[in-house]
């Protein structure tokens, strides 16, 4: 994690496929704060924890108008069954061949490794959270967001 993006960076742009077969460009999300997180695995008690208080928390998002984007590199079709079953509102992505975790240097031994880049509306990085506590993340994530005035 030495090469991780810092803050001040631009963050480097991906295409990615998520849960519902949809594609999502970084780039294309410019002129919105964008939340991207890094999760190991899908249905394993931390990430669903993680994902499921992004879940709760979705709607503060939502009004300041903020994407949050999941990304591990479990399958699609994983992202499809862990998003119905916890009713997951926001986007999955599906980084199989690890690509986007090298960029953000966050692959762990064969996983991605729990970080979240706060990326603000010209794209680059305005805060990273190298160490994640799944339980009140999503918190977290909005206090840092209004302390930066990102929204």
């Amino acid at each position: 994690m030495e090469n991780l993006p810092k803050v001040g960076d631009v963050a480097p742009d991906f295409e990615i496929a998520g849960q519902d077969g949809r594609r999502i460009k970084l780039s294309e999300l410019k002129g919105k704060v964008v939340v991207l997180y890094f999760y190991p695995k899908d249905f394993t008690p931390g990430c669903t924890m993680e994902a499921c208080n992004f879940r709760d928390n979705f709607d503060d998002f939502k009004k300041l108008g903020i994407e949050v984007v999941g990304i591990s590199t479990d399958t699609e079709s994983s992202h499809k069954k862990f998003s119905e079953k916890y009713n997951l509102p926001f986007f999955l992505a599906s980084d199989k061949n690890k690509d986007v975790v090298r960029k953000y240097d966050v692959l762990g031994l064969v996983t991605a490794k729990r970080v979240t880049f706060l990326i603000d509306k010209s794209g680059k990085i305005a805060y990273v959270f190298p160490k994640v506590s799944p339980k009140e993340h999503a918190r977290e994530v909005l206090e840092k967001i209004e302390d930066l005035k990102l929204n």
